[in-house]
């Protein structure tokens, strides 16, 4: 039976209003949000959470505060190294931080040129080998210094004999008493080498995935500009890393035990002069230079309620004037409060300076 076209186009639904139903099915169909915790404990949707990426190819242990502090040992461990070097093979040794940054194991030996030379060195008593990575051009220009020449840069590329590896050894001894130096407030570390190598594709000193700090430095000696890389596993200086930031809670952390004011013994024989004054009336010169032994001044009677009592030249206390026996007394009634304006423009003995 063929539909009546006598239909009219309002019973039918535009794409507009499709949308609009497939929409609110949508929102009806699909769960209320939920948090679920790293403890797989359900918490608020409603919270506030902040989500960060995480790259877990590459994962980072040290949060940018650490790093920072980190990278300001480094820049101390540098000044001081360029410095002993630079007395040590009579001749500028200009060092400068490259790059300061945590990766793989793996990645950082395939960063390794090839040919180069590779000192494996220990930091007595922690754990785990580090990896000094010198470019042999670098260590050839070194060793052409301690020869007795004049440190122009060695443009061959090949693997160092046994002679200039002996050589060279005095210069990585430095440079690791220097950054073993670095951490003397955390602890005190020996620099220890283990062997030496020429490529970095086979060493196996540590697991592929374990996370090592890398730092890059651009060595200027003579005309010879190249590079030199230091690479310690985390683990190693994880230690030292907890103690530092152990160190770092107690100095930053603020006492909330107040101080209690205390009696010493040594302020017993202090004296202090003490005295009572009254803020009367003024007088005109003439009326002061008539007066005459015996006259009687007339005061308020309330004046005597506002004693003022000066330590020391200082107004501290406002008190009432009265007779204890045969003495004159103020009795304290009220402090009077400390106005920095007037100490800081005042003189010892309590008056305005001009």
């Amino acid at each position: 039976m063929a539909d009546d076209p006598q239909k009219t186009a309002s019973e039918f639904l535009d794409q507009s209003e499709i949308d609009k139903l497939l929409a609110q099915a949508t929102v009806e169909a699909a769960p209320k949000s939920l948090l679920i915790r790293a403890d797989g404990k359900r918490g608020d949707a409603k919270a506030v959470s902040k989500v960060e990426a995480y790259d877990f190819r590459n994962p980072v242990f040290l949060s940018e505060i650490e790093l920072r502090r980190l990278r300001l040992l480094q820049e101390d461990f540098i000044r001081y190294l360029s410095a002993r070097l630079s007395l040590f093979l009579r001749m500028e040794f200009g060092l400068k931080m490259a790059q300061l940054t945590t990766v793989t194991y793996s990645k950082f030996t395939e960063s390794l040129p090839s040919p180069t030379h590779i000192c494996l060195f220990k930091a007595e008593p922690l754990v785990g080998v580090g990896v000094l990575d010198i470019n042999p051009r670098l260590a050839l220009t070194i060793a052409d210094r301690l020869l007795g020449g004049r440190g122009h840069s060695v443009k061959a590329e090949r693997y160092l004999t046994e002679i200039e590896v002996a050589l060279l050894e005095d210069v990585i001894v430095i440079v690791l008493e220097e950054w073993c130096g670095q951490w003397k407030s955390e602890q005190d570390l020996r620099p220890l080498i283990v062997g030496h190598e020429n490529n970095g594709r086979f060493l196996q000193t540590s697991p592929k995935d374990a996370i090592v700090l890398a730092l890059t430095l651009e060595v200027n000696f003579g005309d010879c500009s190249e590079q030199m890389q230091l690479g310690v596993p985390y683990y190693t200086i994880e230690p030292l890393v907890k103690k530092m930031q152990a160190r770092r809670q107690k100095d930053s952390a603020v006492t909330t035990v107040e101080k209690r004011a205390s009696w010493q013994k040594a302020y017993d024989h202090i004296s202090m002069p003490v005295r009572a004054e009254w803020d009367a009336f003024e007088l005109s010169l003439r009326e002061v230079s008539s007066l005459r032994v015996g006259d009687v001044i007339e005061m308020p009677a309330e004046l005597v309620q506002q004693t003022r009592v000066l330590l020391n030249g200082t107004p501290k206390f406002i008190g009432t004037v009265g007779l204890d026996t045969d003495r004159v007394a103020v009795q304290l009634t009220k402090k009077i409060p400390v106005n920095v304006e007037e100490l800081s423009n005042g003189k010892s003995d309590g008056r305005k300076s001009s």
